[in-house]
């Protein structure tokens, strides 16, 4: 792995070996305190954020290292100076790079030219690091993730669906997205990948306009914001309407298993795309899954400046 763009830059058995990886920091954080000392990570933020820069700066200072961040609000990429001239730029400059930015195409030209690794911390069309952060999440709570399945509700052209389709496939998940037809459904190109990823993992991937047939019998009930922020605010009440049959409330979870967990990847708006009781509930990791972010994260950058948890165990 040289660069996270999506999960398609990802093997099964480096998601693992990051999970394993983000485990061992998990366990004995101490032992990483020099893990990247005198190492540099570039936040480029197009896109509001709280969890992804805290969890990324955090991590880098725990670890030893040292994070900028630089807003391009009002400097877009690709706008006051060709997008490859920055990205040569600022490899120079620095040891990785982590852009949230709404196209995949400037994520995907930072990595073909900075010369340092790129990760992916959003777009409009992946977000890879959430996605191992759930995969981390799911292989606390089940264990081996081969074999469970997981049900996607709402609105499921987005880039959590994307990402959970291509990680569930990679891994051996079996995905069921509920979601309404039309442009609310994912990308057909990223099911088609998924499909053939599954062909190897012995996944399946089905998706229904039926609530009920994709919760059921789940491992893992899951829902994201039916507003993403590349939605127009005057859409909201339409979208509500659209998306309802799909909230995850208590009679949806009892089509789940018993002891499925129920995760969203926040922020959420509790009456919306769940309700307050399944949020707040005793079945919810959503802030397991939100801590999370900071060990996956760290495991991924270790994992791409070619460090490992074996070179810095402390003896």
């Amino acid at each position: 792995m040289e660069h996270l763009r999506s999960l398609n830059d990802v093997s099964p058995d480096e998601i693992r070996d990051i999970i394993i990886l983000a485990k061992g920091i998990k366990a004995d954080p101490a032992s990483y305190d020099e893990a990247l000392a005198g190492k540099t990570l570039l936040m480029l933020f197009e896109k509001p954020s709280l969890r992804t820069r805290v969890s990324f700066e955090t991590g880098m200072t725990r670890m030893g290292g040292h994070a900028i961040f630089y807003s391009i609000k009002d400097s877009p990429l690709g706008k006051k100076e060709n997008i490859h001239d920055t990205a040569k730029c600022a490899g120079r400059y620095v040891n990785l790079i982590m852009a949230r930015t709404y196209r995949q195409e400037d994520i995907d030209g930072l990595a073909a030219y900075a010369g340092v690794p790129v990760i992916n911390a959003l777009t409009d069309r992946h977000h890879p690091c959430q996605i191992l952060s759930d995969l981390l999440t799911i292989s606390e709570k089940k264990g081996s993730l081969k074999g469970l399945k997981l049900a996607y509700l709402g609105d499921a052209d987005n880039n959590v669906t994307h990402s959970l389709l291509l990680g569930c496939a990679l891994t051996g998940m079996h995905i069921a997205i509920g979601c309404p037809a039309g442009s609310s459904a994912p990308a057909e190109d990223v099911v088609a990948q998924a499909k053939a990823y599954a062909q190897t993992s012995g996944s399946t991937i089905t998706i229904t306009q039926d609530a009920a047939e994709a919760a059921e019998d789940a491992d893992v009930v899951y829902t994201d914001s039916w507003m993403s922020y590349h939605i127009p605010a005057e859409e909201k009440e339409a979208r509500r309407k659209l998306f309802m049959p799909y909230q995850v409330n208590a009679e949806l979870m009892r089509h789940a298993k018993p002891d499925a967990v129920f995760m969203n990847c926040l922020p959420a708006e509790r009456g919306a795309e769940q309700t307050a009781e399944v949020i707040d509930g005793p079945q919810s990791v959503v802030f397991d899954q939100a801590e999370n972010r900071l060990w996956a994260q760290n495991a991924i950058m270790l994992t791409l400046l070619k460090k490992s948890f074996k070179s810095f165990k402390k003896s």
